[in-house]
């Protein structure tokens, strides 16, 4: 499906019912990589409503001239979710840079986000300021199903995606012209931090620098994982994911009551 935000077509894609969940990808993939990593989970779960869709420039949504930053970026992750789910609450679920993206919805929409999941998060959009573990780690050897659902969730995406917009951007419109995680005072809805301890691209540390804004959040750093932290930790990322939507299930139970 397409959805058209000024002059962008947005393409999405929707399964389920009941509580939507936003699905924000990370920086030159696209919707495939948090499907993966989801759906599955939704295989015992209803009542959520499941929206993923592409970034401009990867995935399946062309980018276009008037997309030349962050904020930008921001703008029409907020009027797409106003227009397929308009005056709605919904979660967000997010992936590297697409984290960046949620915390700034969450800042410019905090009434209608009701909880949040953080996966390998980009805290620091300035890479050089960015804290991250050696890089002599030990490397583990990845499974042939790591394998298999690298090349069917990840690799797809890096093909088509739009590489001389991405550069561009990555280069001048990267970051915010504001400071997000200052503009957010509190975010008392159940929240997940999942962050690898081997994370060569965004580190686990610069996260800790925000846990006061997510009073009611689980932090978790999980040995083995990298910036495919839901590909190479796939047991305890279910787990932990389900743990985190039983929490939502229970916030909204006694706020209805």
């Amino acid at each position: 499906m397409e959805c058209q935000i000024k002059n962008t077509r947005v393409y999405y894609e929707v399964y389920g019912e009941g509580l939507p969940i936003i699905n924000l990808h990370g920086f030159t993939l696209d919707h495939r990589v948090l499907k993966g990593c989801m759906e599955p989970i939704f295989n015992k779960r209803s009542n959520f409503k499941r929206i993923y869709f592409d970034l401009p420039g990867m995935g399946k949504t062309k980018a276009e001239s008037w997309i030349k930053n962050s904020d930008h970026m921001l703008e029409l992750s907020i009027e797409f979710i106003k227009k397929i789910i308009p005056n709605q609450r919904y979660l967000i679920v997010s992936e590297s840079y697409g984290s960046y993206i949620a915390r700034g919805i969450i800042y410019k929409e905090p009434k209608h986000v009701e909880g949040a999941l953080f996966i390998c998060p980009v805290i620091k959009a300035e890479q050089n300021k960015r804290s991250l573990p050696n890089n002599d780690i030990p490397v583990t050897q990845p499974s042939i199903k790591m394998l298999d659902r690298r090349k069917k969730e990840i690799q797809p995406a890096l093909e088509i995606a739009d590489s001389v917009f991405l550069d561009e951007f990555k280069e001048v419109g990267y970051a915010f012209s504001f400071d997000v995680d200052g503009k957010i005072k509190k975010f008392e809805k159940p929240s997940l931090f999942l962050l690898g301890r081997q994370d060569l691209a965004v580190g686990y540390r610069d996260a800790w620098d925000i846990i006061e804004k997510y009073p009611d959040a689980t932090y978790a750093i999980l040995d083995l994982a990298g910036h495919n932290l839901q590909i190479e930790q796939e047991e305890l990322f279910n787990l932990l994911v389900n743990e985190w939507l039983d929490r939502i299930e229970s916030h909204l139970s006694i706020n209805e009551n």
